[in-house]
């Protein structure tokens, strides 16, 4: 039996512990937010955060975040009201939407390590994420946009 904390609540889980976070996350919590994309954490689709880090939950066994506090995309806000969520939408950056949850979480721990990155440090972060549809150019403006709305909040 493992403990983890997502979104804030915590979790007793009994699976293996060689079970990829991505896996707890998905089907025995119900938290279907986070997507596999690879596997083999090549593409972000399944990027949380670890006690306030990015990490790739597909190749993640959850016996290494044992007692760690969790955010997925879910725990960012209960309404989409997150300032990078609110830029994702007014961009209208989506298409197919696969990536999207692990471009936006990538995206608030860009953020939340450098409130205002330049468009090298966005790339930089954003390398990683792999977008089927190519809406690289929305991802960067959504997040300059973000930048925009949280000093507007500060």
């Amino acid at each position: 039996m493992m403990r983890i904390y997502v979104n804030g609540t915590p979790h007793s889980v009994e699976v293996d512990p060689s079970t990829p976070l991505l896996w707890v996350l998905r089907e025995t919590i119900g938290l279907t937010g986070t997507k596999y994309g690879c596997g083999i954490a090549a593409c972000g689709a399944c990027t949380v955060h670890v006690d306030g880090q990015p990490l790739r939950s597909c190749i993640t066994p959850i016996s290494s975040v044992s007692g760690k506090h969790i955010t997925t995309i879910e725990g960012l806000s209960a309404d989409g009201s997150h300032p990078v969520q609110r830029a994702w939408i007014a961009e209208e950056v989506p298409q197919c939407g696969f990536c999207q949850s692990g471009q936006i979480m990538t995206a608030v721990a860009l953020l939340e390590k450098n409130p205002r990155p330049s468009d090298a440090d966005i790339d930089d972060a954003m390398s990683g994420i792999i977008c089927r549809c190519g809406t690289y150019q929305r991802i960067r403006r959504a997040i300059r946009r973000a930048v925009r709305n949280m000093a507007k909040e500060a």
